[in-house]
């Protein structure tokens, strides 16, 4: 089963994964936070490409080419906004990490860098989600034994913090 890691800093520098996952909103054509910061470097290529995909409902996923970025793919996950959670987020979150992995092993990617999808401008808890995200992630390794390597991108100590305690309530080895 593929190991888990976690890194703290900035997604876009990952050079060791075949795909990266962008935490992306419905229209698929950029915005804040780290589907900013991916369009950012990934150039005007990526744009282009996600244009063609006509949106992404939440809860699902589509990939494209990575344009300027090392990998090869990115992986746009629509999460949910957070509602209080009565609303689904929770299987709607799961959902797009699930789908994220899928995509991946679809397209032959070995490693996969995720951030917290729906923690920033979504407002889902970040113990939540994390708890939500490691699950999901966990549990779609052990289904695509093609994927070696998920690797969480964690923006901030505090995010960090919130995965490394799920890894451990899992009691999941901490690599990275």
């Amino acid at each position: 089963m593929g190991r888990i890691t976690l890194h703290l800093g900035d997604i876009t520098t990952d050079r060791e994964v075949d795909a990266i996952v962008n935490a992306a909103n419905s229209s698929l054509l950029g915005g804040g936070g780290v589907d900013g910061a991916i369009h950012d470097a990934a150039g005007p290529e990526l744009l282009a490409q996600c244009r063609m995909l006509g949106g992404c409902e939440t809860g699902d996923a589509k990939i494209t080419g990575a344009g300027a970025l090392a990998a090869r793919h990115v992986i746009h996950a629509v999460g949910p906004v957070w509602r209080g959670g009565e609303r689904g987020e929770r299987e709607l979150l799961t959902r797009c990490y699930e789908r994220a992995i899928e995509l991946a092993a679809e397209h032959g990617c070995r490693t996969v860098a995720l951030p917290a999808i729906s923690t920033g401008a979504f407002c889902y808890p970040v113990g939540e989600a994390a708890a939500v995200a490691v699950a999901a992630v966990d549990r779609a390794l052990a289904t695509h034994a093609e994927i070696a390597q998920a690797r969480f991108w964690l923006f901030d100590t505090r995010t960090y913090a919130a995965f490394e305690a799920e890894l451990d309530r899992l009691g999941r080895e901490r690599h990275g």
